[in-house]
């Protein structure tokens, strides 16, 4: 719905056409008729940034794990499966990897249906792992930690496997562009420690101006990423003491320039943050699965969950100074990453399919 699927999405056709495979990302979305999914985004994006109680409430009704029945993503994807099931035979595919939840009831149903004749790998990118994501007829799920996996496992008894979050290496190595980031901090405001507050690629998340206005009173220099809300922009560069920069190109330079980051969705934000070695603490997450991303980030000890004001500067005071409890939180989300281990198990996949 945002851009964290078609990062992961372009990051994994990047390492496949590396490899010397072919790679084609297609958004399942494009593929329904009658413009229903450009619909449902506008709807998804509309409740996400000013009505979120709306998106809480669907979240529960069709998304949030547990054991009883709910409504199923399966028919609204079922009208894609005729431009899909195309795609599959001019491409020749030897295997459908979603990392949309929609796309996977898709392909779920396809291959239990017996359809679908290649292999489907779901790619799950939340660290929390809604029921949308989960579909028998998959033949592989590929989850970020072990406790997702064994969720998995449990609530399918198919296979899972755990492969880590996956960025591009950028984000690892960092680079010469941090320097210039840094720079422009010191001219913005010297001598700040600089904590990137993260709104994700739609400018959505609850009181930012008043999270950004209370860092600056510390002081703290926010940096606000609006995305594209351009009406959340201007607001808040109105404000003293905050920098707000355009849409952001270069986000491995910014990451490593900042010393801590706020965010509000265990989106590919946090993922990006993690690879940098940014330590996250999330604060006023979005409702549903963003807030399940929040709490189980925290719980792996990637990152801090602050639930007011004074234990978000509490953990910002902690996680900022230089020293062995930032440098352990570094080590831990670093931890998480395994290089090419998503790819690798889609190639043994394919290659068992074959055998």
């Amino acid at each position: 719905m945002g851009s964290g699927h078609d990062t992961v999405a372009a990051e994994l056709a990047r390492r496949a056409r590396a490899a010397g495979q072919q790679a084609y990302v297609v958004d399942v979305l494009a593929l329904l008729p009658y413009g229903l999914g450009a619909g449902l985004r506008g709807f998804y994006q509309g409740a996400v940034r000013h009505c979120p109680w709306v998106y809480a409430g669907i979240y529960d009704l069709f998304l949030r794990p547990g054991p009883q029945p709910r409504p199923s993503g399966a028919p609204l994807a079922r009208l894609a499966a005729g431009r899909l099931m195309e795609l599959v035979r001019e491409t020749r595919a030897d295997a459908v990897v979603p990392v949309f939840h929609l796309a996977a009831q898709l392909t779920g149903r396809l291959r239990e249906r017996g359809v679908l004749r290649v292999p489907s790998a779901v790619v799950v990118v939340d660290f929390a792992v809604h029921r949308q994501w989960l579909h028998p007829g998959n033949d592989l799920h590929l989850c970020l930690t072990d406790e997702t996996a064994r969720e998995v496992r449990r609530g399918l008894g198919r296979p899972a496997r755990v492969v880590g979050p996956m960025t591009d290496p950028a984000f690892l190595s960092g680079g010469p562009t941090a320097t210039r980031w840094r720079r422009r901090f010191e001219r913005h405001e010297l001598e700040r420690p600089a904590v990137l507050v993260s709104a994700g690629a739609w400018g959505a998340g609850a009181r930012l101006e008043s999270t950004a206005r209370l860092l600056a009173a510390r002081g703290y220099m926010p940096v606000v990423l609006c995305g594209r809300n351009e009406r959340l922009r201007r607001s808040l560069s109105r404000v003293p003491g905050i920098l707000v920069p355009d849409w952001v190109d270069d986000m491995p330079g910014l990451l490593h320039a900042c010393d801590a980051l706020v965010d509000n969705a265990a989106g590919q934000t946090a993922v990006q943050a993690l690879a940098a070695g940014l330590p996250v603490v999330g604060y006023r997450p979005l409702p549903g699965h963003g807030a399940e991303g929040v709490r189980r980030m925290a719980s792996l000890g990637v990152s801090d969950q602050a639930r007011d004001e004074a234990a978000l500067l509490l953990s910002l005071a902690r996680l900022t100074r230089p020293g062995p409890e930032r440098e352990h939180r570094i080590t831990a989300g670093r931890a998480l990453f395994r290089g090419d281990a998503a790819l690798e198990a889609i190639t043994e996949l394919c290659a068992e399919r074959r055998g």
